[in-house]
């Protein structure tokens, strides 16, 4: 998954954004001031940061064109505030923020953003001239939603997806089970273990969707080893 960077002052609000998406599987580091962000900015290198506008000492604006100014704006960032005009939004947006998140930001919201972020930033990498001519590797490419829903990838492990038939002279009962737990596997390994993501591609409740696993007995675990 990818390392984000969430630069806000509220502790409630870092704390809440990192426990979301932690549980997404991301890495979470986290700033409460500008110099702090400039500082994990350096170490980290993030693949994606989410940049509050209004701070004590230097605001998410002006950091955000310090960073297009020196040429280290070189990962998507998205902008949050709950007081911000829709100036200031389109000020971030035409210095080189990819969107803008109104507080209080809903988990449905911040989740999405980050995903295009991620995307935008994917393809920004391989569409970046290549260090000594050399193209990247197709192992080092994100893919992220252009592989058709039918085409299965099968895991390297040669798990429950590898060469996988349903035997029609079963039970009714028993078969549906077994089609519907490859099919939460399959959901599981290509979103990473996001059970978030899987009950919305699914269209159940996260608590139903929990049941339901362990009525089958997934595991759980496979889809973020993967």
């Amino acid at each position: 998954m990818a390392n984000i960077l969430v630069v806000d002052d509220e502790l409630g609000i870092r704390d809440l954004l990192c426990e979301i998406l932690n549980d997404e599987g991301h890495t979470v580091e986290v700033a409460e001031n500008a110099a702090q962000a400039r500082a994990a900015r350096l170490r980290e290198r993030p693949d994606l940061v989410l940049l509050d506008i209004w701070m004590p000492d230097t605001d998410g604006v002006t950091l955000l064109k310090e960073w297009s100014a020196t040429g280290v704006l070189t990962m998507p960032v998205i902008m949050m505030s709950g007081h911000a005009t829709i100036d200031t939004a389109v000020e971030a947006t035409r210095i080189g923020a990819l969107a803008f998140l109104e507080k209080p930001i809903t988990m449905q919201k911040l989740l999405k953003a980050v995903e295009q972020g991620l995307t935008r930033g994917s393809l920004r990498k391989l569409a970046a001239p290549p260090l000594g001519g050399v193209l990247p590797h197709a192992d080092h490419a994100t893919h992220t939603g252009d592989v058709p829903d039918h085409i299965v990838a099968v895991p390297a492990d040669n798990g429950p997806h590898a060469n996988q038939s349903f035997m029609l002279d079963k039970p009714l009962r028993e078969g549906r089970d077994e089609y519907e737990k490859a099919y939460f596997e399959f959901h599981l390994a290509k979103e990473n273990g996001s059970m978030t993501r899987v009950a919305e591609k699914t269209g159940l409740e996260r608590t139903h969707l929990y049941r339901k696993l362990k009525q089958l007995g997934v595991d759980l675990s496979r889809g973020k080893r993967n």
